[in-house]
């Protein structure tokens, strides 16, 4: 199928050729938003292909938000996307997929129906539905080293036993590297105020992006509620985070939480502590054999705006 992206920010180039500061485009939405203002905020320039990569960093920081996207053409896929939180470009970010593809498809710039898209974690397959939710497929998932609880425990400020026993602390990736942290029921969740020192310490030694910690005792038709603190990249807690719910899918089905007939529609709760409900959805295709051969996880978005940031 071919994609076309519509150029808003008309003489760009011509204005940075002569110095001239510019105002960029950027689409402002909430993805994986359970209710009109929940969900997990994101800037999205639809025509960064004349974009420097500093530029990018700049309209990222302006906007503040978690991460924005930057839509750039592609010779080996539909899309490109590139994503940068305030301070750091990361390789692939959920949340902010979804809302760019929402957006693509509100504004008639793409239809319903399957895309490549490149990013630096690889090319992905994304699923736009008629229903208005978007799928992105993830990478399959690799399991790493299992933390030692009482480690995570000091930097979240609570007691070892507050965690779940008969489940590890451990890495898993399905794009982004996260340190996935079982807690023993929401009560516990909802009270964490962590030292986001530590966090940092811990996330440059085991190269990931953060924690996430999640709860199976959510009361709900959710396999489980989520929080999630990323402090290394300027992010102390973020209320969706598509990545590592793909990764927690994975992780829940290795360790016997979710069985093969539930596997194909699970629902995952965050941002309630931010009063910013969230709900994330993620199917995960199994074999014959019982193994896992495809990761998607997906959501709609809401409350698309419009602002122009100079640079």
């Amino acid at each position: 199928m071919e994609a076309e992206i519509i150029h808003d920010n008309i003489g760009y180039s011509f204005a940075k050729r002569w110095g001239i500061k510019v105002d960029v485009q950027v689409y402002t939405l909430n993805a994986f938003a359970k209710e009109k203002h929940g969900g997990n905020p994101a800037g999205v320039v639809l025509d960064a292909d004349s974009m420097l990569e500093e530029e990018m960093q700049k309209v990222a920081q302006k906007i503040g938000f978690s991460e924005t996207a930057f839509v750039e053409k592609s010779s080996h896929a539909d899309f490109k996307v590139r994503f940068f939180t305030p301070n750091h470009e990361v390789d692939l970010c959920g949340h902010a997929t979804i809302a760019t593809f929402y957006l693509m498809v509100s504004q008639k710039l793409i239809r319903y129906g399957t895309y490549t898209l490149e990013t630096k974690a690889g090319v992905l397959e994304v699923n736009v539905k008629e229903d208005g939710n978007v799928f992105l497929t993830q990478a399959l998932p690799q399991f790493y080293e299992e933390i030692n609880k009482q480690i995570i425990a000091d930097s979240l400020l609570i007691s070892s036993d507050e965690l779940v026993y008969d489940l590890p602390i451990r890495i898993v990736s399905t794009g982004l590297r996260d340190i996935l942290v079982p807690i023993r029921n929401i009560d516990v969740l909802d009270k964490i105020n962590p030292d986001f020192n530590q966090i940092i310490e811990i996330s440059k030694k085991y190269d990931v992006i953060g924690y996430h910690l999640f709860t199976l005792d959510t009361q709900t038709n959710a396999i489980a509620r989520c929080r999630n603190f990323a402090p290394l990249f300027s992010i102390p807690e973020e209320s969706a985070t598509g990545t590592a719910n793909g990764a927690l899918s994975c992780y829940l089905y290795k360790h016997g939480k979710i069985a093969s007939n539930q596997a194909d529609q699970l629902i995952f709760e965050q941002g309630y502590i931010m009063k910013s409900p969230s709900e994330i959805l993620a199917r995960l295709s199994v074999n014959e054999k019982k193994d896992i051969t495809k990761v998607e996880v997906g959501g709609t978005a809401s409350n698309i705006q419009v602002q122009k940031v100079k640079i």
